[in-house]
């Protein structure tokens, strides 16, 4: 918990004690300091455009079975068609699993990709890369951290919600992991002193600089400067923590998501406040080696659920066409169902896409009579993930320097995929 003493508090340790001063400065958000995050965003955040664009990434842990979800195969023989029948949703030749009734009514508010080609073992930073080694390349929502400055309009570029993300920061360096808002990282955001006491910078700024100097001779207070002060300051307004907080929305609005899933509005909220890129992890595990309809039967209910309300909220709160939303997993399953009732590991899979200004109420591409590959060119995590880029308002043609200065691009295959643009 972050805490600074004060003689009006009533505290008997009225002053600012070294190591009081050093939580300060090392309040960080995904290992990267407020008063750096503030550096960064003074020495070049992107500018802003005239409305907020947002990515919500939803990512089923484990492989998630498409030809049990959004590519069914009715007519194929027993032993690959599954449990499962298909049902219509509202657009004609559409037609999803019976266990995904709610999305069934929105499906002009969805875009399936059918002959998506992830990775072929369990990697979620695969798919936010499209490498398989993520120290060579960034993921997507580092890289947006990066672009953004870090912190944009005193909100965090990049936040896990819940699981940690997925990619890695490459030669970006910690100050672009996500933030993850929970346990400590929201502890340290709690206040012990009056917001407006932090409004005379001047103040506070002449005592950190006292302190720098009686204190610490070694320079370990370099930290604590005026940036650290704005880092104060921002924490202060209580901006994220307000995102955050649920309790502030209507009764009924919490019901439509149930209690045990306030992440999912979190996420929605902190798009609507400003974060770009927000991940989730999908519930349950989908790593149906064993048991895939008993697994499913369970699972897909509540998929559809989240889905449903968290497609709606936005439609209804007019951000549809500003923030996506996708649902995927690292692959597919295997067309044949094995002897322990499961399906194994394979690389086709799917990706379903909500939003964004993107062109809704389709299915793109296809697969043959037994979900096992693509009839079309079949699209990869890079093909996606420079649509993403896309609906965020950044080319994914554009590079960034690595730690010697040579520009890298974004992605290998920046090509977009062209259904949805």
């Amino acid at each position: 918990m972050l805490t600074i003493f004060d003689r009006r508090s009533g505290d008997t340790n009225a002053s600012l004690s070294r190591r009081s001063l050093l939580k300060i400065g090392a309040l960080s958000v995904g290992g990267l300091t407020l008063p750096d995050m503030l550096r960064l965003q003074a020495n070049g955040a992107a500018p802003s455009g005239a409305r907020h664009k947002a990515v919500i990434s939803v990512y089923l842990q484990g492989g998630p079975s498409h030809q049990d979800m959004y590519d069914l195969k009715p007519d194929a023989p027993s032993e690959y068609r599954g449990e499962f029948q298909p049902i219509h949703t509202n657009v004609p030749g559409m037609d999803i699993c019976e266990h995904l009734p709610l999305q069934a009514t929105i499906g002009d508010k969805l875009a399936i990709i059918r002959n998506f080609k992830g990775g072929g073992g369990h990697n979620s930073d695969f798919i936010m890369t499209d490498s398989r080694d993520p120290a060579q390349r960034p993921g997507i929502g580092q890289t947006v951290s990066y672009l953004r400055g870090g912190i944009k309009d005193g909100m965090p570029q990049f936040v896990a919600v819940s699981g940690r993300g997925g990619g890695g920061t490459a030669w970006l360096g910690p100050a672009h992991q996500a933030f993850q808002p929970s346990g400590q990282a929201m502890n340290n955001m709690k206040l012990a002193i009056p917001a407006d006491r932090l409004s005379d910078r001047r103040s506070l700024l002449q005592s950190f600089d006292r302190l720098r100097s009686s204190a610490d001779a070694t320079g370990k207070m370099a930290g604590v400067d005026q940036f650290t002060a704005r880092a104060l300051e921002m924490v202060s307004s209580s901006k994220v923590r307000d995102a955050l907080d649920v309790s502030l929305e209507p009764e009924e609005v919490r019901e439509r998501y149930g209690s045990k899933n306030m992440a999912w509005l979190q996420a929605r909220r902190l798009a609507e406040a400003g974060v770009s890129f927000i991940t989730l992890r999908g519930p349950g595990g989908w790593d149906t080696h064993r048991n895939n309809f008993v697994t499913l039967k369970k699972q897909l209910p509540e998929v559809d659920r989240l889905m449903y309300a968290l497609i709606t909220d936005l439609a209804e709160r007019g951000l549809a066409d500003d923030v996506a939303v996708i649902l995927w997993g690292e692959f597919g399953r295997t067309p044949k169902i094995n002897t322990g009732a499961g399906r194994d590991h394979w690389p086709t899979g799917f990706a379903m896409i909500s939003g964004g200004g993107l062109r809704m109420g389709q299915v793109i591409g296809a697969t043959d009579a037994i979900a096992g590959k693509p009839t079309t060119t079949p699209y990869t995590p890079s093909n996606v993930l420079a649509t993403l880029y896309h609906v965020l308002g950044i080319d994914p043609s554009a590079t960034i320097p690595d730690l010697s200065g040579r520009p890298r691009y974004l992605l290998d295959d920046r090509a977009k995929i062209a259904e949805l643009v």
